[in-house]
């Protein structure tokens, strides 16, 4: 017997009622993946309100490397509600703040000075970066890729690239924002990779005399694994190439780790892979077990160019999202997580890439550490998004959650949390393996 029991069909009973109820209460923007609602979790696990438990592959969109309801988290949340809730920085200042700063001026990349400071969400990170790139910089532009993703706030809106759902009649949109193209090699079949990155490698270079000059660029941003965008992997020399460009011409080079970090890719921060150290960085997600917090970390230089007051947030900083990273980043080093995040990518690899050679419209595999994913063609080599949706669909419905990604909505994503055990990642594979084989074939046989 594994971990997975299904009770019901998904929604059950008291999900279909609590789905009334937010239909009725709840506007239809906030997305949802799997149409049920969560009661507790554990490690891995997931169990609905009606008795249903699953196999979590989805990991709150990244959120959980550390998975649900870690005891040391959860110990170190209870000691600190005991002291104070929220104090606000901006108005007493408390020791976890500078504690969590510390740490993370202390695990990201790089040995020069940094300092940290911190917000609560993502796009509040991003934003915040780009103020400080500007200030520091003298200089308005910002350069990001196309199928970026940053967030939804403003800034973050603007410097993300796929329109619907999340830019679709929200402009118009912050000025002095640029796209590059970004290196999709799985949809790219004129040139080989080294090919691709040269050409648009080049294609800079051009950019700052056909579109806006170098002097007037603050700061480019970029994910080290594009996440909504398809989980696309550029290369270690397209990566260096940009970083290459930024420091020719003066320009910060901001990480946006918001996805990437904490041990997903088998380092700490995905950055390490390419041999970069970013001039900024921008975390959220797994650094706290899925509390709201997030953190802009750089030069310190370039950090004390904001003026007192310039940067911040009432929540910023919250003394339980610091608590909580501390002990996530100890859970991290002590748990030897980072070599889980690589056996679990080296598994998907192993299984996934095998079936990709029985059913050819699986067109990629692809993962750094525990990022990983597999992107979906049709028979005359077109995006396959709803081949993906009938296998998420299946696959809720049989007690595992994924989610999509990608432009066209073909890519399969798993983000599961790196605490998974090795039975829960052979059963998690099991159920998805036969529900691509069932959905694959009636695929192929059409």
């Amino acid at each position: 017997m594994g971990d997975i029991k299904i009770k019901t069909a998904i929604p059950g009973p008291r999900a279909k009622a609590l789905l009334e109820r937010k239909e009725k209460s709840v506007p239809v923007g906030p997305f949802n993946t799997i149409k049920t609602f969560a009661e507790r979790g554990e490690g891995a696990l997931l169990t609905d309100v009606d008795g249903n438990t699953f196999i979590d592959f989805a990991g709150a969109i990244g959120t959980l490397n550390v998975g649900h309801c870690p005891p040391e988290v959860v110990t170190a949340l209870h000691q600190q509600i005991e002291r104070y809730l929220h104090p606000c920085f901006h108005v007493m200042m408390y020791e976890p703040y500078i504690e969590l700063a510390e740490e993370l001026n202390r695990i990201t990349p790089g040995n020069h000075e940094k300092k940290t400071f911190f917000l609560s969400s993502g796009a509040e990170a991003v934003e915040n970066a780009i103020k400080i790139a500007r200030k520091f910089s003298g200089r308005k532009g910002i350069i990001s890729f196309e199928r970026a993703f940053h967030g939804r706030t403003y800034m973050a809106m603007s410097l993300t690239s796929k329109v619907k759902p999340y830019k679709y009649q929200f402009g118009p949109f912050a000025a002095e924002t640029y796209k590059w193209p970004y290196p999709v090699y799985s949809q790219e079949k004129s040139m080989t990779p080294n090919e691709l990155d040269a050409y648009i490698l080049k294609k800079f270079e051009t950019f700052f005399l056909s579109e806006v000059p170098a002097t007037e660029i603050a700061a480019v941003i970029m994910e080290p694994i594009q996440g909504e965008g398809g989980f696309n992997i550029p290369s270690k020399t397209f990566v260096q190439g940009v970083k290459r460009i930024c420091e020719q011409y003066g320009i910060l080079f901001i990480a946006d780790e918001i996805q990437t970090g904490f041990g997903r890719t088998g380092k700490m921060f995905a950055m390490e892979h390419y041999g970069v150290v970013p001039d900024l960085m921008t975390m959220s997600k797994s650094i706290a077990a899925g509390l709201p917090i997030s953190a802009v970390t750089g030069r310190a230089e370039v950090m004390d160019s904001a003026g007192i007051g310039e940067i911040g947030g009432t929540y910023g900083g919250s003394p339980l999202g610091c608590v909580a990273a501390i002990e996530v980043v100890k859970m991290i080093e002590e748990q030897n997580l980072l070599e889980r995040a690589n056996q679990f990518g080296d598994k998907f690899q192993e299984r996934f890439g095998s079936l990709a050679k029985s059913f050819p419209v699986i067109g990629d595999i692809r993962s750094l550490g525990a990022m990983c994913a597999m992107e979906f063609f049709d028979g005359n080599g077109h995006p396959n998004g709803q081949i993906v949706k009938e296998i998420l669909e299946k696959a809720h419905q049989r007690g595992l959650i994924l989610m999509s990604a990608g432009l066209y909505g073909n890519v399969i994503r798993l983000l599961a949390p790196l605490v998974i055990t090795d039975g829960q990642v052979e059963e998690g594979f099991d159920v998805l393996e036969s529900v691509i084989v069932e959905c694959c074939g009636h695929q192929e046989g059409k």
